[in-house]
């Protein structure tokens, strides 16, 4: 699962979003029990916020949320944080699998907000799902009255991406400094 850093501005205050995103989550063998990498209980730690996406198009994928919640929940059993649940693929109503009427009754369920958006057609319902969750967590941390927020004192991962980046950075600067030495 890859890493994503943004920053951007919400009510004036500037927010570092990190997307951990996590591939790999199935059900065991037709049961309510999910199956995830260590890596993905790392990221559940230190999240202050979730989004739950699955297809329309896939009930397989709709499926996984709620014993996926459910494992989150035991990791953080008196945690209020914050939520959404986003059906994508919202362009292939033909191919639909799973009902707006179901996610939102998921969504309601879990204590989430409900987005149906298509990441393809309209990258807006996708930015405005994030926003709003960026508000909710922005808000809880905010009321935390000055208290440690949970899960602050545990060290988020780094970005893969930025960790190549600067291992190639500085393989490139340790060629340039040899050949200069060279010449």
């Amino acid at each position: 699962g890859a890493l994503y850093s943004r920053k951007f501005t919400i009510d004036g205050e500037q927010i570092s979003l990190q997307v951990q995103d996590t591939p790999f989550v199935s059900l065991e063998d037709d049961t309510d029990s999910i199956c995830c990498q260590e890596q993905i209980n790392r990221s559940i730690y230190w999240a202050d916020g979730f989004v739950f996406v699955y297809s329309i198009t896939d009930y397989e994928s709709y499926r996984v949320i709620r014993p996926l919640h459910q494992h989150i929940r035991k990791i953080h059993p008196n945690a209020n944080i914050p939520l959404l649940l986003m059906a994508n693929k919202g362009d292939l109503l033909r191919a639909r699998q799973v009902s707006s009427k179901e996610g939102l009754q998921l969504a309601s369920e879990l204590g989430g907000t409900y987005y149906e958006v298509s990441a393809r057609e309209n990258c807006e319902g996708v930015h405005e799902a994030f926003q709003q969750l960026c508000q909710e967590v922005s808000r809880m941390i905010g009321s935390c009255n000055g208290e440690k927020r949970r899960g602050l004192h545990l060290v988020r991962p780094k970005s893969p991406n930025m960790q190549d980046l600067k291992r190639r950075l500085k393989q490139a600067l340790t060629s340039k400094g040899k050949s200069a030495t060279t010449l």
